[in-house]
């Protein structure tokens, strides 16, 4: 396509290709982000730099592609660019009246698994038939302006942004361990996850009352398998430990480690059909699950183990043994 003065036009997913090689540092990382091959990415990005008159607008370097005076010029204007197709794709997506097509949510690992979960034809709310739903697990909250993805649940609400945020409800965690195993060992996480609220409060634990550290693992799945197999005990949300058998709560939930979660979506695209199902499903489960999510057990606990559990009251139930935990050993 040609302008008025004869010149080829910007392609905008040309700028795109741009601000991405930009941004990661690579044609693979770059390729990855968008979902096209690296000699896909290398291909358009020249056709890019030939667009504006042939320079590199990258300094190759061993370590990667890193933007060079010229490119770091077309920075602003590509941001720009981006900005302005972007929210004309939310307006776009926004009227659309279809209850079909796919909605990427961010997600961190536990709200992964609890979502998930809910997905088949027993949920009590259901989603509706034509919607496919794409769940990205990750630490980091993904750019909703740059359509990284078209809503997140967080367990923090973001401190800005043309957002949309409400709040869902709550992730309730406990101490655990195997049914059964007597250990002061603890499953932890590793140094580099040691500004968690999970990993301070095991710290904390672990300097007040003593005991070692059979495993430090990086994500709570890996803890979970250590904990299950009795390698010792750890911090675990609870609506996943309590329907474990093969688990039995050491404390009660710990209120310094509660995880409030919010959905987070950018507010043009709040009443797109597609979305406001969704962000309504999210929240239906959500409530539906409200008493697992917060540890709430019932009257006597459905574990077969027959063992002595928590209630959030602080009473303790026997089961069919009559044995009970050591409530006073938790490291």
């Amino acid at each position: 396509m040609a302008n008025s003065n004869g010149a080829a036009a910007v392609d905008w997913d040309d700028a795109r290709i741009f601000l991405a090689v930009a941004r990661h540092g690579s044609l693979r990382s770059a390729g990855r982000a968008l979902g096209l091959s690296q000699p896909t990415i290398g291909r358009r990005l020249a056709a890019f730099e030939a667009g504006f008159g042939g320079p590199a607008l990258f300094d190759r370097l061993p370590e990667g592609l890193r933007l060079n005076a010229a490119g770091a010029a077309l920075l602003p204007v590509a941001e720009q660019l981006e900005s302005a197709a972007l929210s004309l794709e939310r307006r776009r997506a926004a009227v659309s009246p279809g209850l079909s097509g796919t909605v990427r949510v961010s997600v961190g690992e536990w709200a992964a698994r609890f979502l998930a979960g809910h997905l088949g034809h027993g949920s009590a709310a259901p989603l509706p038939s034509g919607i496919t739903l794409e769940l990205v697990e990750s630490r980091e909250t993904a750019n909703l302006a740059r359509r990284e993805a078209d809503l997140a649940v967080r367990h923090h609400p973001p401190e800005s942004g043309d957002l949309y945020v409400t709040k869902l409800g709550a992730f309730a965690a406990a101490v655990y361990r195997r049914a059964g195993a007597d250990t002061n060992a603890w499953v932890i996480y590793t140094d580099e996850q040691g500004h968690y609220p999970t990993a301070q409060w095991a710290q904390q634990r672990l300097r007040e009352r003593g005991g070692s550290v059979a495993l430090r693992a990086s994500t709570m799945p890996m803890q979970l398998a250590a904990i299950r197999a009795g390698a010792g005990q750890g911090i675990l949300p609870c609506f996943v430990a309590d329907a474990d058998p093969l688990l039995e709560r050491v404390t009660p939930p710990v209120r310094e480690i509660t995880a409030e979660y919010w959905v987070i979506v950018h507010r043009d695209l709040r009443r797109a059909a597609c979305v406001r199902a969704v962000i309504d499903w999210v929240q239906a489960v959500f409530d539906s699950e409200r008493d697992a999510l917060a540890g709430r057990l019932p009257p006597l606990s459905k574990k077969p183990i027959g063992r002595k559990v928590w209630s959030p009251s602080g009473a303790e139930h026997r089961g069919r043994r009559g044995k009970m935990v050591d409530s006073g050993r938790t490291g």
